[in-house]
């Protein structure tokens, strides 16, 4: 008996959909069975991260599986108020070849699987196999965080991927519908377009990089030289002229009796720094910030 609670003779669900990094819904000794469903009583999963499919693929596949049937059972679950019984958690590009394929039918693992963990689980597969172009994988991230309340941490435990190489990807999703189309066609990468996320133009840039062949490096150039855009770090780096800090300073001076340094960074954030010479200053600091 796997871990997964399949039963002996089954494709292991890790098989299915790859190495799973802690996913708990996946875990305990809940038993499931393959059941042949209908394809009419299927549906796909609104949350999907795979938004294209190639008709190649779809056609190859199809082929194979009138030749030898579906190997590996899709994984669904059971759901309520939906023109379908079944919605799909993994296992979309089967389901459609199967229905190029003529087939009436496809093997299934249906689960008891909440909606968090149905995104979780399209997510890891699609990701691990690397399904998705920059752009549905950038929107998956960002709608794992909106829906599910996920922070960086949480997604890249998920995903197995560095904070950094989450937080690059979800810089495509600022970027105008224009130049992500650009980029979901391949017509440009995905390293030039985060170049120019922060570009007050990137649509007019990107056509740029697209007409005169420009490297990631000749961008980065012709960014760091140009306008930026009012959502980019840069342009949010100094918000406060040094008057207004001198300003602020001297108030909490006044207030507090001690010295002040206000020091702030990029993008907003930064710190206040209270000093004191004696620890009789410091103990009177304290009573009055927690008066």
């Amino acid at each position: 008996m796997s871990k997964f609670g399949l039963g002996r003779g089954l494709a292991d669900l890790k098989e299915e959909i790859g190495n799973i990094p802690d996913i708990s819904i996946l875990t305990g000794a809940e038993r499931v069975v393959v059941k042949q469903i209908p394809l009419v009583q299927i549906g796909a999963n609104p949350d999907q991260p795979r938004k294209t499919f190639s008709d190649a693929e779809l056609s190859e596949l199809a082929a194979s599986i009138k030749e030898k049937g579906v190997l590996q059972p899709i994984l669904l679950r059971a759901v309520t108020g939906r023109p379908y019984l079944y919605e799909i958690v993994a296992g979309e590009r089967r389901f459609r070849a199967s229905k190029l394929a003529g087939l009436n039918e496809i093997p299934a693992l249906v689960k008891n699987i909440t909606n968090e963990n149905a995104m979780e689980i399209a997510l890891i597969e699609n990701v691990q196999r690397e399904n998705l172009n920059p752009i549905e994988e950038s929107a998956a991230y960002k709608n794992l965080m909106d829906k599910c309340g996920y922070e960086l941490s949480d997604v890249s435990r998920l995903i197995g991927k560095s904070e950094s190489y989450i937080r690059n990807a979800l810089r495509l999703m600022s970027l105008p519908d224009d130049v992500k189309v650009l980029v979901e066609k391949g017509e440009l990468s995905a390293s030039h377009a985060r170049t120019i996320a922060v570009a007050e133009n990137p649509v007019a840039l990107a056509h740029e990089i697209i007409e005169n062949k420009m490297s990631v490096a000749e961008t980065e150039k012709k960014v760091k030289n140009s306008a930026r855009s009012n959502n980019s770090r840069a342009y949010n780096a100094k918000t406060i002229d040094a008057g207004t800090v001198r300003d602020i300073e001297n108030k909490i001076k006044n207030a507090l009796g001690v010295s002040v340094k206000l020091q702030e960074k990029r993008g907003g954030a930064g710190q206040i720094v209270l000093h004191f010479d004696t620890r009789l200053q410091m103990q009177e600091l304290v009573e009055k910030l927690t008066r």
